[in-house]
């Protein structure tokens, strides 16, 4: 059983800056890309940055320059700094994580439960 927990969501207004965390645990053997997507309501789910098992980032281009995704590879966790925000990114942000679990012969995805992430203009 793989487990992905997110935390550090909340109310923040325009301009302000909130840190996401994601913790990953349970009969892991190995953790490949693991990243965040966000869904607004009435939207599709959108990538909003990855970062690979060697550190390797990549950004959605509305983020750009404002968000930063970084790994702990020992805590098998990530976090997302989201400064600059803009209420348009206001959405429940989830987590996921491709994972190689003890019993299994290849990676599945994984998915947290979400954090709801709203700015106020």
């Amino acid at each position: 059983q793989v487990q992905l927990v997110e935390s550090g969501g909340g109310l923040v207004q325009a301009g302000g800056s909130l840190r996401l965390s994601c913790a990953a645990s349970g009969s892991i053997v190995m953790i490949n890309n693991m990243g965040w997507y966000r869904q607004a309501p009435g939207k599709q789910r959108e990538l909003v940055a990855t970062v690979t098992s060697r550190g390797s980032t990549n950004y959605a281009d509305s983020v750009k320059g404002r968000f930063t995704i970084s790994r702990d590879g020992a805590k098998r966790t990530i976090y997302l700094q989201m400064n600059s925000l803009k209420p348009e990114d206001t959405a429940v942000y989830l987590c996921n994580a491709m994972v190689l679990a003890v019993a299994s012969v290849r990676e599945y995805p994984y998915w947290g439960q979400g954090t709801q992430v709203t700015v106020s203009s």
